[in-house]
């Protein structure tokens, strides 16, 4: 499971240099700067957002985006699936090398797949819940054998850590991990990674389309301020998160005067309420549901995030189109009447107001001024009828104590590993083990601290997982988010905004609904094809 916290969607690729290293401007060479630190680039062990971006561009994986559309990259076609969805056989490309010069082939890919399982990384249990078998078919024929039919697998498939990894450099075993290096087959070779700066080249012998840029200089900053310094004099060619509300406004309003292009797109990250649904007094429905009418999204949209944040009305974030705004539909926004008559029917009134202890992530500022914000909004509107305490813990802590049932009510944040709607309903809903009685024992819905339990939202998620139809698969999520809305387990707030901003000079910067960041298509303009694109690659302002 990967919380925004961990790396929360600011864990950013940001690269850049400072004056002192950057290279000269005809160099062909991109600068970037980020406050994202890099605990590890090994494929099997890597789970935050940065190094998720970086392993994009260093490596392959059998399937990529084109959009939002999946294609092959590795493999030369989408995988032939057998009837009953549990086998899928994939053809693989050819004339592939690794950046040490080992060729790739199914035992390759073979070999770096179950790496991912047998490593015991942080992020291995998606493949380990779900892959019953890998094997080579034929020197470039894959065959991967699932536990269980998931229609969205090859989407999973295109994971950032799902890349393939020379067999010569890498190694199987529990812990078994290169933190500091990276050998794979994608269009850049790691020549550099060190605490406060990365640097990256292109691949000679890419077998696909090479980057239109000379390489890549990364720098780490220390705060956003200088990171937001190091943009606005030019040090850096390009910048994005973690810049505060205050710096992003600063730089979109520079853009008009400046010429700098700012670049915004809806990302995949969201943050929700989870309430214990074992504790009191989120046990009751009524005190659910007065909650969930009560909460107003604009004011968290202007206070907080000064617009560069969107109001979230489902589970599943507004890039999918099976998204519908549930919560608003049912509750409305910050309706305070319709609050009191839910908190009414559980029993609350003025002589006995309902007590609300809210816990946030006090290492997260986007959460401690949301947390601020909430507090002040339902005093105010609810008067004597409710009272809100509020307690910090640290990131790490929250995690530990979540499946604990620690918290009655948790503000936390989180982001997909892969592009599909159902990682954003069975991470939350699914239940391997409870009952109506004794709410979810074990499963994900407890992993998350809200230990609701639905055996129809259970069947529903493995209806959806088999469902190959989009319209018959779209259906199934519509009655999943409707499980949601009557339940109230969890109360969606906002989804994210990603922001990229880039000097004049700079060509060909995307912002991936997928959120995919590629470096590949960036250049500076005015240099030749020795290092730099002719064209100006697509963006969005």
């Amino acid at each position: 499971m990967k919380f925004l916290g961990l790396a929360l969607f600011c864990a950013v690729l940001l690269l850049g240099c400072s004056p002192s290293s950057s290279p000269p401007p005809s160099s062909g060479r991109v600068t970037l700067g980020t406050t994202a630190r890099v605990r590890t680039l090994d494929p099997a062990d890597a789970y935050e957002v940065f190094a998720g971006t970086l392993l994009y561009n260093l490596g392959d994986r059998l399937y990529t985006y084109k959009g939002t559309t999946l294609v092959p990259q590795l493999a030369t076609a989408l995988p032939i699936v057998s009837e009953d969805g549990l086998t899928y056989r994939i053809p693989l490309r050819q004339g592939v090398l690794f950046h040490d010069g080992t060729r790739f082939d199914a035992r390759a890919m073979v070999f770096s797949l179950e790496r991912f399982i047998k490593n015991e990384g942080q992020p291995s249990a998606l493949l380990a819940g779900r892959v019953e078998s890998i094997q080579a078919t034929g020197e470039y024929e894959l065959e991967i054998r699932l536990k269980k039919p998931f229609v969205a697998f090859p989407a999973l498939l295109a994971f950032s850590g799902l890349c393939a990894v020379s067999p010569k450099t890498y190694a199987i075993g529990a812990g078994q991990f290169l933190p500091t290096q990276f050998i794979g087959t994608g269009p850049y070779k790691l020549v550099q990674l060190r605490s406060d700066a990365i640097r990256l080249e292109p691949f000679a012998d890419y077998w696909g389309t090479k980057p239109v840029n000379q390489g890549v200089d990364i720098q780490v900053f220390s705060s956003g301020a200088n990171l937001f310094n190091a943009f606005r004099t030019g040090a850096v060619d390009i910048a994005t998160q973690s810049l505060d509300p205050n710096q992003i406004q600063a730089l979109i309003q520079g853009s008009q005067t400046k010429g700098w292009q700012a670049i915004a797109g809806s990302s995949n990250s969201i943050t929700v309420l989870t309430l214990n649904t074992r504790q009191a007094p989120w046990d009751q429905l009524a005190t659910r549901q007065a909650l969930a009418a009560l909460i107003n999204r604009q004011i968290l949209q202007n206070r907080v995030f000064q617009g560069q944040a969107d109001r979230l009305f489902s589970l599943i974030p507004t890039i999918f189109t099976v998204s519908q705004p549930v919560f608003q539909t049912q509750y409305g926004d910050g309706q305070i009447e319709t609050g009191k008559e839910f908190l009414s029917r559980a029993g609350y009134s003025a002589a006995q107001p309902l007590k609300i202890n809210l816990w946030y992530r006090s290492n997260v500022p986007s959460n401690v001024l949301a947390a601020t914000v909430l507090k002040a909004a339902i005093e105010r509107d609810w008067g004597e009828l409710a009272a809100v305490e509020l307690s910090g813990v640290e990131s790490a802590t929250a995690y530990q104590n979540l499946d604990k049932g620690v918290y009655p009510l948790m503000m936390l944040d989180w982001y997909g590993d892969f592009y599909d709607p159902d990682n954003y309903i069975e991470p939350f809903l699914a239940c391997e083990q409870g009952s109506v009685q004794t709410g979810c024992e074990a499963g994900a819905s407890a992993s998350w601290g809200s230990f609701f339990y639905s055996n129809q939202a259970n069947q529903l998620i493995d209806q959806q997982r088999r469902q190959a139809d989009p319209a018959e698969r779209q259906q199934l999520f519509a009655q999943l988010q409707g499980i949601l809305v009557q339940n109230v387990p969890f109360i969606p707030l906002w989804q994210s905004k990603s922001y990229v901003f880039a000097q004049k000079e700079i060509q060909g910067v995307q912002l991936e609904p997928t959120q995919q960041f590629l470096l590949t298509s960036i250049s500076k303009s005015g240099i030749s094809k020795s290092g730099i694109s002719k064209s100006a690659g697509r963006s969005s302002q």
